[in-house]
């Protein structure tokens, strides 16, 4: 016990004046949010349709999209995705031809192009951001699950059955720019623009099929365009109105829609088909948003999709508090400071289904002003409670935080990411693949439980609270059989267990509870031989677990959080456990760079480079401060 101890003070040690260095002058951490190569491949096709001249950020994004090429010719989107990933080669294939930095005839580019085929070709791709970029630069037609929403939608009242603003915003702000370009059946090209036409292979280019509950949401949305008031034409013009001043009126000061690269770069696509001139400063200054989202580590460049710097700051903030840094250390001044700047204070969509509260949230990103969401402003809170008990300033924004948390609970008593009570399952039907995490924003098991970890262990509330009773219930309804639980927004049923487990326990659930013991038993049941664990990213499209048949150390590290939290002394399961994390550490492998973030199921995950120190030196901190005594 002794020499694991001294283990975990040397590693708290290592970690915290790694961070310590690495903090910037404005008290924040700048670490990588990648997330494959779809944005970069995005910035080279817009850039090159926009003919905007940044030869060295496109030759940097060129050579880490072929960097990334496996020998069979295809793109992953994770290293052990089996068969490769259609529509992440399709991007790289037709971004790197379109950069002229590589040719048809290079050797890359025919096995990329054989592989294409082989699996169908164009018509085969399954990604609506894929196939809006190949229409939107004349490679193909505008797919049906978009042309055949119309744009007056954006009209439809509350009191609709369907009407847009019951889309999550995620869904509604990449949406709109397909709305626009597909209405007015848009595309552009340049000289430079490739020949995509030999990967159209004319067996498979077919439009969807549309399912029986596809068509009961058009039957909803025809039943809405009847009971509008006014000409077809009229009704018309104002839909196309209410579009492009929806787009508009998102644009954060960055000059990018909702902070989000991918949804600024059909954004500027919109606007365009809007008749926008290339130079219009509203597009001009969105590219510079994107190129401002660029992040250079190991030689490497790429463009982020959404800077996730107050994510960052605010878990390492906190996780330095853990492990002894004392409030008035000045790296922790600086991190509160940072946060406090970057409370969000406007009443912006959230709104809309949670009219009341006061704003007090924070977003993911420092650019992004509108769009808070649960689990970044409880990261907040979590770092600046210190200073609330001493500071007035602090006291305040930790008030406004707390109440606008406690404000955003969904009816049902789980936890959403960004807006209340968005869960009608008839958006989920779209035609198009991924719908159902893209459409709405549910509660989720993740955010349920990480929402309660902070109200019981930082706000001191028990299930003695209606909200916080709700939400416990929530989580014990919603434990898979097996004693797991599915999180959204990490990899995927470790992640969400950890978050369920540690939020009931914080809020006063015994260790008896048999939705603990079922829990604790199916975490033992995955633990590697090594001590530590690991779970692919297959198991978020698959929706149960698969194992990745190695340990990576953000996994590891919530396994044994969730563990720690449960048991009153360590077990040998948890100190092997914790052997394992620690030599994980030291290590620079592909499992330490595996992604452990999710974005969108099937499409989007995330290799946060910030993980390797957050929650292991969280999980360090917490084994230390319960057994070191």
């Amino acid at each position: 016990m002794g020499n694991v101890i001294n283990q975990v003070d040397k590693e708290i040690q290592r970690l915290t004046e790694a961070l310590i260095e690495q903090q910037q002058q404005d008290g924040s951490w700048r670490f990588c949010f990648e997330n494959g190569t779809t944005i970069d491949a995005y910035v080279i096709i817009l850039f090159r349709t926009l003919n905007i001249e940044n030869e060295v950020l496109i030759q940097q994004l060129h050579a880490r999209i072929l960097a990334e090429q496996q020998p069979d010719g295809c793109w992953k989107l994770f290293s052990d995705e089996e068969d490769g990933n259609l529509s992440a080669t399709v991007e790289a294939y037709y971004a790197l031809l379109y950069s002229g930095y590589s040719q048809i005839t290079d050797e890359t580019m025919q096995r990329a192009k054989r592989y294409i085929q082989s699996k169908g070709g164009l018509g085969k791709v399954n990604s609506l951001l894929t196939k809006s970029i190949l229409a939107a630069t004349g490679q193909s037609k505008w797919p049906t699950s978009i042309s055949s929403i119309p744009l007056e939608l954006l009209l439809f009242p509350s009191s609709f059955p369907i009407n847009f603003f019951e889309f999550s915003g995620y869904s509604r702000v990449h949406l709109t720019p397909m709305l626009i370009m597909a209405d007015r059946d848009f595309s552009i090209q340049t000289t430079q623009t490739p020949d995509l036409s030999e990967l159209i292979s004319q067996r498979n280019d077919v439009e969807e099929q549309n399912s029986r509950e596809f068509q009961e949401m058009q039957d909803n949305i025809q039943q809405g365009l009847s009971r509008l008031f006014g000409t077809p034409h009229k009704t018309h013009k104002a839909a196309t109105t209410k579009a492009e001043q929806f787009i508009l009126q998102r644009i954060e000061s960055d000059g990018t829609l909702y902070s989000y690269a991918s949804s600024t770069i059909l954004m500027i696509f919109a606007l365009l088909a809007l008749g926008y001139d290339k130079q219009h400063q509203l597009i001009t200054h969105a590219v510079q948003g994107i190129t401002a989202m660029q992040f250079r580590s190991n030689g490497t460049t790429t463009i982020q999709n959404s800077p996730s710097t107050i994510w960052d700051t605010a878990l390492l903030s906190y996780a330095m508090q853990e492990s002894g840094i004392p409030d008035d250390h000045v790296v922790i001044r600086r991190a509160t400071a940072y946060l406090l700047s970057n409370q969000q204070n406007k009443l912006a969509d959230w709104s809309i289904h949670n009219p009341n509260p006061i704003p007090g949230g924070w977003g993911f990103s420092e650019t992004n002003t509108l769009n808070p969401d649960v689990d970044d402003t409880s990261a907040a809170l979590r770092a600046i409670k210190s200073l609330s008990h001493t500071d007035s300033t602090y006291l305040d924004s930790w008030n406004r935080g707390l109440h606008w948390i406690i404000s955003m609970q969904n009816k049902d008593g789980g936890g959403p990411a960004f807006e209340k009570n968005t869960n009608k399952e008839i958006l989920t039907w779209l035609a198009i693949d991924g719908a159902k995490s893209a459409a709405i924003d549910p509660s989720e098991a993740d955010l349920t439980g990480r929402t309660l970890e902070y109200l019981g262990n930082s706000a001191g509330l028990g299930t003695k609270h209606d909200f916080i009773k709700r939400g416990t219930n929530w989580l014990i309804h919603h434990q898979e059989k097996d004693g797991s639980w599915y999180g959204r927004w990490g990899i995927c049923y470790i992640y969400g267990t950890w978050a369920a487990l540690t939020g009931l326990k914080a809020t006063g659930i015994s260790s008896d509870h048999e939705t603990i013991q079922k829990g604790v038993k199916w975490l033992l049941g995955i633990q590697n031989q090594d001590g530590g664990w690991g779970e692919s990213c297959r198991s978020d499209r698959r929706k149960f677990y698969i194992p990745l048949g190695e340990s990576t150390p953000s996994q590891t590290a919530w396994a044994l959080d969730a563990l720690i939290s449960v048991h009153l002394q360590p077990t040998a399961a948890i100190n092997k456990g914790i052997n394992r994390l620690i030599a994980s550490l030291q290590e620079d492998n592909w499992t330490t760079t595996y992604p452990t973030g999710a974005g969108l199921p099937g499409y989007i995950y995330i290799h946060y480079h910030s993980y390797r120190y957050i929650w292991p030196l969280l999980t360090l901190s917490h084994y230390r401060r319960k057994y070191g005594t």
